[in-house]
């Protein structure tokens, strides 16, 4: 039987690439446009990339908040709720309305806070601007414009 690599014919030498001075424009061109177009697709790449770790940052501290938000709020309750008995019954006398009309005046008064330091929170962690990437192209662009003249 006879060995396949023998029946397979010879496989030349590679060949060295033309140098800068033997490649045509055409070349040349397609070489710029091949690296323009894989730098673009690399720049979206770190934007995708830096947007998804924001906005999972922004989502993790939501629900976390959320979720604690909630445990204080059933807690407040309960505590406001003793609270507007005690003053029903130590302070107005008896009526336990009125403890509760003063307790509701301070839920309001925490839940303004709350909504401040929330808008805040919110507002520093958006839009989700991937900057890095920005700042990559700006300087990607001011180089090519340097070394076009």
């Amino acid at each position: 039987m006879a060995n396949p690599a023998q029946n397979q014919p010879p496989i030349p030498p590679p060949v060295p690439p033309p140098s800068p001075d033997q490649r045509s424009l055409a070349d040349i061109v397609v070489d710029v446009s091949e690296s323009a177009s894989t730098l673009v697709r690399e720049e979206i790449e770190l934007a995708k990339a830096e947007i998804s770790e924001k906005v999972a940052k922004i989502l993790r501290g939501s629900a976390v908040g959320a979720a604690a938000g909630i445990f204080a709020f059933l807690a407040v309750i309960m505590i406001f709720h003793g609270v507007a008995w005690l003053l029903g019954e130590e302070v107005f006398s008896g009526n336990i309305w009125a403890g509760y009309f003063v307790t509701a005046g301070i839920f309001l008064l925490i839940a303004a806070l709350a909504g401040f330091i929330a808008f805040r929170a919110l507002k520093a962690g958006s839009p989700p601007v991937p900057e890095q990437a920005i700042e990559e192209a700006k300087l990607t662009k001011e180089m090519l414009e340097k070394e076009a003249s």
